[in-house]
């Protein structure tokens, strides 16, 4: 399994990253973000909701309701397992359903219910190394999302 970093010295850098994104992720494409406070998880879910056409304001974390949906070209299914006590708590959400649809699903601290995730998904490990810089380190469970990894890194070339 490969992995690719991407350095956003800046929002805008966060932007063209989620744009990018959006750009390649197609319906059915689950995304595990995982990353400490502030690493910048939320804030790439907005920036790929925005290329969407989703008002910025309008994608927010769903810490406390558990999962966001926004409609942009494709649905966008927006998780946070923060506050989940295990595994059970998350799949009594029906994440499944979501993982299945013709959206794409983003689940914030997926590494906590990881043993939930589909045998196919995308992982997005966010990083803060700086005031207003990230690192996002990709990585590909499963052919498919390598794919997609490699029309990422083109989408941004």
């Amino acid at each position: 399994m490969d992995t690719f970093e991407f350095l956003a010295k800046n929002e805008a850098d966060t932007e063209r990253l989620g744009a990018a994104l959006a750009e390649t992720l197609l319906g059915g494409t689950t995304v595990a973000l995982i990353g400490t406070l502030g690493a910048g998880k939320t804030r790439l879910v907005q920036a790929f909701a925005a290329a969407h056409g989703v008002p910025r304001d309008g994608a927010t974390s769903p810490t406390f309701v558990l999962v966001n949906e926004y409609q942009g070209r494709l649905p966008i299914y927006h998780f946070d397992a923060y506050r989940l006590r295990d595994d059970d708590e998350f799949i009594e959400l029906g994440p499944e359903e979501y993982f299945e649809s013709n959206g794409v699903t983003f689940v914030e601290w997926a590494d906590r219910v990881e043993r939930c995730l589909p045998r196919d998904y995308l992982e997005i490990r966010c990083e803060a190394t700086g005031e207003t810089e990230r690192r996002f380190t990709f990585r590909g469970h499963g052919a498919e999302i390598e794919t997609l990894i490699d029309a990422i890194k083109l989408e941004l070339a």
